[in-house]
């Protein structure tokens, strides 16, 4: 079975579903169903390898789906992962960026579904705060609409394995 019709078939919910956003969605991929299946993941993973960008050093997953994406894909790729934090600890070391120091170094951002770009335009500036160069996000599915240009804007090219337009044509 091809990964998108797998990824589908998993993952693909119905109902009333608000985004992070604050959009509201008729139909939402619960993305931990897929995360959760090492088998599947494992797909998704390698099918993004050959997707990363020549001269990226670090992996940087964003919490909480892009962590085990980016934890696997580093396994994949040899590459060392940073964990991107939606707001730093009030505790302990109290950092956004859990990792190595990746000031000077070229962070590819890992997520697993992007809808609107926020959480990748907050994790980009976290990663240029500390001195590190974060202009591309890898990721699972590319949700955003086609006239959507909010991670462009930010500096950010996207790479995806599949996008919300290839899954909704498999429920026609």
């Amino acid at each position: 079975m091809d990964l998108a019709r797998q990824i589908n078939e998993r993952s693909r919910l119905t109902g009333q579903f608000t985004l992070r956003s604050g959009l509201t969605a008729t139909h939402y991929f619960d993305k931990y169903l897929f995360e959760t299946d090492p088998v599947l993941l494992r797909r998704v993973v390698d099918a993004m390898a050959p997707l990363v960008p020549t001269g990226t050093e670090l992996l940087g997953g964003l919490e909480l789906g892009g962590i085990p994406i980016a934890t696997l894909l580093g396994q994949v790729t040899g590459l060392p992962v940073l964990f991107i934090r939606k707001q730093a600890k009030t505790y302990g070391t109290q950092k956004l960026v859990e990792g190595v120091d990746c000031a000077g170094r070229e962070v590819l951002l890992v997520e697993d579904v992007i809808s609107t770009g926020g959480a990748v335009i907050d994790a980009a500036h976290a990663i240029r705060g500390l001195g590190g160069k974060a202009d591309t996000v890898l990721c699972a599915i590319d949700r955003r609409a086609p006239a959507a240009n909010q991670l462009a804007s930010n500096g950010i090219q996207v790479r995806s394995v599949l996008t919300g337009d290839q899954l909704d044509a498999l429920t026609v």
